[in-house]
């Protein structure tokens, strides 16, 4: 894979919400097409904080965030929408829409003046579902779906929007083993396959390693590491980053050892 030029760039940001309680001290990170990057670091760290940074909701009070050519804030809504997606902790199960019309929606930065979907919009809706394999459900509403399908749901709802860079806070928070399993494989394939910068926000330690490409380790809103699983998954890092001692085990098969704390 052929690596191409960062398309998100983060420079020395800095975000308080609080005078004198910085969140965020000083964060430089960058995301490229077909680079899959988790950030990982106890809770408070400011890894939310941080993925609200890129996503412009929120206005750092220092430093530089760039998407594409332009600084974010340059950005109106619908035309950072065609550029940026992000899906959210847990989906809004009450939401009394079908899942076909949920990820429909994803098409609205991309739709006319009167916001009407055309049969463009419905094949690029549709073709999303097929990637993250929700089109057997596509006609039941959010409510009547597993939290892995729900959140399924959302990530398909993201990519009709055909973005270049999609941000997900702990996507499989309150999933079982197999369904962050496969949401974590879905988001390297999408990408390795599509490809698109993706960046996650994640407390899975072993599982973020295991398939993510680049990993970043936050602590107390400053960034304590930043690279390949090999390089980051080291026990000196971890406990700097995490305040507990960890034992590396060999995990079979692969370069990256698993992490078990002490």
């Amino acid at each position: 894979m052929t690596p191409e030029a960062d398309i998100l760039q983060a420079a020395d940001v800095a975000f308080a919400y609080r005078p004198d309680e910085p969140v965020l001290r000083g964060v430089s990170l960058s995301a490229a097409p077909g680079r899959f990057t988790c950030l990982l670091g106890p809770n408070g760290s400011g890894k939310t904080t941080l993925l609200r940074c890129l996503m412009g909701q929120l206005e750092p009070a220092s430093g530089a965030i760039r998407l594409g050519e332009r600084p974010l804030r340059n950005y109106r809504p619908r035309e950072l929408a065609r550029m940026l997606a992000y899906v959210p902790q847990l989906p809004a199960s009450s939401l009394a829409f079908s899942a076909a019309d949920i990820v429909l929606m994803g098409r609205y930065a991309h739709t006319g003046p009167l916001g009407l979907a055309g049969p463009g919009d419905v094949a690029v809706a549709r073709e999303a579902m097929k990637m993250t394999d929700t089109l057997d459900f596509a006609d039941r509403t959010l409510d009547e779906l597993s939290g892995g399908e729900a959140q399924r749901v959302m990530i398909a709802r993201a990519l009709a929007q055909q973005p270049s860079v999609i941000l997900l806070d702990e996507p499989t928070s309150h999933l079982d083993i197999r369904h962050q399993l496969n949401i974590y494989q879905m988001m390297r394939r999408l990408a390795h396959d599509w490809p698109m910068a993706v960046v996650c926000v994640s407390h899975d330690v072993n599982i973020a390693a295991r398939l993510a490409d680049e990993l970043v380790l936050m602590r107390r809103g400053l960034i304590v590491a930043t690279g390949a699983p090999a390089e980051v998954i080291r026990e000196d890092l971890l406990t700097q980053t995490y305040d507990v001692p960890v034992d590396l085990i060999a995990a079979p098969g692969g370069d990256v050892p698993m992490v078990r704390a002490k």
